[in-house]
Parts: structure tokens; C-alpha cells; sequence
């Protein structure tokens, strides 16, 4: 660290009493969270304003707003005090790897990863792994999480490393009175109601142009997770894109049908993605060298 980084780096106590007033409202309420008085508060907002040399409040009679530059700033804060605490509490457990917090997307980590996580917490009873769903990329700066499965394509995004798990293979699907004929032809599926996703806008641009077709198709409801896309499939709303994985058994018992002819194509692969701008924790590597072993090949298929 050099010594100009470190001259940036604000009294711990300021940077507490910022996060408590983002997330509190109040002074009156950071002043009862740590046992301070309001004007003591106001003292500490004050000196973390005089460190980073710019405004972060609005001040109006005895009340403190935090300007919006200040709330994004409160969020990073947040999340480095979080991790703060806990390499604290990973301290005072001699022998423990710790905990690993881990975001995933819903359908791919519950059909994928949680049925294998067995195996690694009998491997690894040292690590307590926590799981939360989102839908969409982490932002490590802000979010308290140390790694997270999600979709990608080829190149990573900036920030990041990352371990490739699985190809993400996707077909069409609908309910039987959708195609009562049989399977269609890419051109001709273009006319039926495409069910998308909200993470997915090009998914089926991206599909059909790998079939070569180029005209623009019918749209139709919009889902933000492909389990509720699967339900709404099924319910006859429309053709579903969706990873072969899910929709294994709903295949099997004909509850949806293959709507096209088309084989079914890689769009992208899911990824274990973990922030490039800090040593990885050894709850981590233990989980990312263990999901080496689960990492699948391109025509590997998922356990039955």
C-alpha cells in the first residue's frame, strides 16, 4: 500500500457512522446503534468529510441526508466492513477455514450445485458455505459476497476470475397443443409466442441466428427465472428457451414437447466467478479446487 492510499483511508469510527446513517436514516438512530451522541455523529460524518475532501451530506437544521455520491460510497463501505468481520471471526476459530458466502443463480444452483454440495461439506467439515440466489452479476465491490455461479461467454468480465462448470445447452420447449403437428422448423417456430427471459433479452435472437433466421420473431410474457418460464411453458403461454437440464423430466413425461426440429445449442456456459483484486480466502480455494472435480466437459451430461 502505498503512502498515498493509506493517506485516503478514513477513521474507522467516521466510516461506521456513514454506513449506520445509509442504512439508519437518521442521526437519532446511528447515535442509539453506537452509543454516541448526535452531535458526535455529526463530528464524525464532518471528519470523514475533511479526509476524502468532498461533501457528503445535506445538512438541514438538525437533520443529515446523505447526498447520493455519499450512498454508493456507504454501499462500498458496507460490504468492506462486512468482510472486515468477517476475517474477524474467521481469526478467532484456530484450524477453521471459515465461511464462504456464495451467490448463485436460482435454477442452475439448485438443480446443479446443492446437490452436490454434500460431497464437499463431508470433504471440507472446516468451511460453512452460505448460499443466496440473484439473478444477476455480482458487483464485489458492493456486494457481501466472496464468489458467485453465473452465466457467461467466452471472455470474462472485468474484475474477475473465474472456473468454467458447465455449457449451457438450450432448446425450445412448449406444451403439446402448441405443435400439435410435431416438432417445428426454426423459420416457422418464429411464428408461435416466445416466452422471454428478463436476464436473456437475445437469447432467442441469438438462437434462431444460429439458424439461420434473421427476421424478427413474436414476443411474448416476460419471466426473470427460467423455473417460473418452465411453469409458464407448461401452462400453454408460449415456446420456452430454456437449458436442456431443466426440462429433463417434463420431457420424459410429455408434459412439454420439443418444438423445433433444431438440435439444441450452446449459448454460454455457467462460471464460479470470484473478484481478481484480493487474495482468495481458504474457504474459497478449497471450494473452487474441489469444483474442479464437478466441472463438466462440453457433452457430459448432468447426473441422473
Amino acid at each position: 500500500m502505498t503512502s498515498v492510499s493509506r493517506r485516503m483511508i478514513p477513521p474507522l469510527g467516521a466510516l461506521r457512522a456513514l454506513e449506520a446513517l445509509d442504512r439508519l436514516g437518521s442521526a437519532t438512530a446511528v447515535a442509539s446503534e453506537l452509543d454516541l451522541s448526535q452531535s458526535a455523529v455529526s463530528r464524525q460524518i464532518r471528519t470523514l468529510e475533511d479526509t476524502l475532501g468532498v461533501p457528503l451530506v445535506r445538512r438541514e437544521r438538525r437533520s443529515l441526508e446523505l447526498l447520493p455520491a455519499a450512498r454508493d460510497y456507504a454501499a462500498t463501505v458496507r460490504a468492506s466492513l462486512e468482510r472486515i468481520a468477517q476475517a474477524s471471526l474467521a481469526l478467532r476459530l484456530p484450524g477453521r477455514a471459515g465461511s464462504l458466502d456464495l451467490a448463485m443463480l436460482p435454477s442452475f444452483g439448485m438443480r446443479w450445485l446443492v446437490p452436490r454440495l454434500p460431497d464437499f461439506t463431508r470433504r471440507h467439515t472446516d468451511v460453512t458455505v452460505n448460499l443466496a440466489t440473484r439473478i444477476r452479476p455480482c458487483d464485489f465491490g458492493t456486494d457481501p459476497f466472496d464468489a458467485s455461479i453465473e452465466f457467461g461467454g467466452p471472455e470474462p468480465r472485468a474484475g474477475v476470475a473465474r472456473l468454467r462448470l458447465r455449457p449451457e445447452r438450450m432448446e425450445p420447449v412448449c406444451a403439446p397443443d402448441l405443435v400439435p403437428n410435431g416438432a417445428l422448423a426454426p423459420a416457422r417456430l418464429a411464428g408461435l409466442p416466445l416466452l422471454q427471459m428478463e436476464t436473456r433479452p437475445q437469447a432467442w435472437r441469438d438462437w434462431f441466428a444460429a439458424h439461420g433466421v434473421t427476421r424478427m420473431a413474436r414476443g411474448g410474457t416476460t419471466f426473470d427465472q427460467f423455473t417460473a418460464m418452465r411453469e409458464g411453458a407448461q401452462a400453454g403461454l408460449g415456446v420456452a428457451l430454456l437449458p436442456d437440464y431443466l426440462v429433463e423430466t417434463e420431457l420424459a413425461t410429455g408434459t412439454l414437447l420439443r418444438a423445433s426440429v433444431a438440435p439444441a445449442i450452446t449459448l454460454g456456459a455457467y462460471y464460479l466467478v470470484w473478484p481478481d483484486d484480493r487474495p482468495m480466502s481458504p474457504a474459497l480455494t478449497q471450494f473452487r479446487d474441489w469444483l474442479t472435480t464437478q466441472a463438466e466437459e462440453e457433452d457430459d451430461p448432468l447426473p441422473r
